[in-house]
């Protein structure tokens, strides 16, 4: 007995077959130009009806731009500029330290939530006002604090999207690692995006500074790794990549 024969459900071939108007664009969802209800990516998250889905679903979050006074207003180019550049690099940074940690040490890493964490830790910033952002002048304290929440934001926008919560904190306490809540233990994963968010930041340029040489920024770095607040196995993992990145830029097998 034939279950199933697909020659006679071809489109075109049976009349009465009709799956959509759509012709040969035949997709899901509505006013998407591709199926994207499978995507695992962290940027999935990053378009304006997923962002005012979030915002909606959050009653808390609503509050806390309410007490501070921050319109609900998507900054969606800078989010697309952080996710290609900053973010990204911020990434990348973070996979190369990993990579020239001691063997012990690498086993301790969750690489999945440490990219995915890197890639989303300034999520955030899409609803700090971006005369804030991208202020050349120095920042208010009133505008500082501000802007130090974009990481409380970023969690809150992010903690009921299905991430797992090892990612969350990422996203949460990357600023503080060891500053964080009292009994706080910043775990290696947060500690690696912490050192690789830094050094990015200080290797960039910005609309209130110039970018610092790799040698300029690991001389403020290592001032950390004095004070007890960047981990001296970590630290040498950076310079080691950096070193490394160097190297082969010279045709130098690393």
């Amino acid at each position: 007995m034939e279950i199933f024969n697909p020659i006679q459900y071809a489109v075109g071939l049976n009349s009465n077959i009709k799956l959509n108007n759509l012709g040969k664009n035949i997709y899901f969802g509505q006013g998407l130009e591709k199926d994207t209800f499978q995507s695992t990516s962290p940027t999935r998250f990053c378009n304006e009806l997923e962002i005012k889905k979030l915002i909606s679903n959050n009653p808390e979050l609503k509050n806390i731009l309410k007490a501070n006074k921050i319109p609900v207003r998507l900054n969606m180019a800078e989010l697309k500029d952080l996710m290609e550049n900053h973010c990204k690099v911020t990434q990348d940074v973070s996979v190369e330290i990993y990579k020239n940690l001691p063997a012990a040490l690498k086993q301790q890493v969750d690489i999945k939530t440490l990219k995915e964490g890197a890639i989303l830790h300034d999520f955030g910033k899409v609803l700090i006002p971006p005369e804030i952002l991208n202020k050349k002048g120095a920042l208010t304290e009133a505008e500082h604090k501000i802007m130090d929440l974009h990481s409380v934001i970023g969690y809150e926008l992010l903690k009921n999207a299905g991430l797992d919560d090892k990612i969350l904190t990422l996203i949460r306490y990357h600023h503080e690692n060891a500053d964080g809540p009292k009994n706080f233990v910043p775990d290696i994963n947060l500690q690696i995006v912490n050192l690789a968010d830094k050094y990015s930041a200080l290797t960039e340029k910005r609309v209130y500074k110039d970018a610092l040489t790799p040698q300029q920024a690991l001389m403020i770095i290592y001032g950390d790794v004095q004070k007890g607040t960047v981990h001296p196995f970590l630290f040498n993992a950076l310079v080691n990549s950096i070193n490394c990145n160097a190297a082969e830029k010279n045709v130098t097998k690393c």
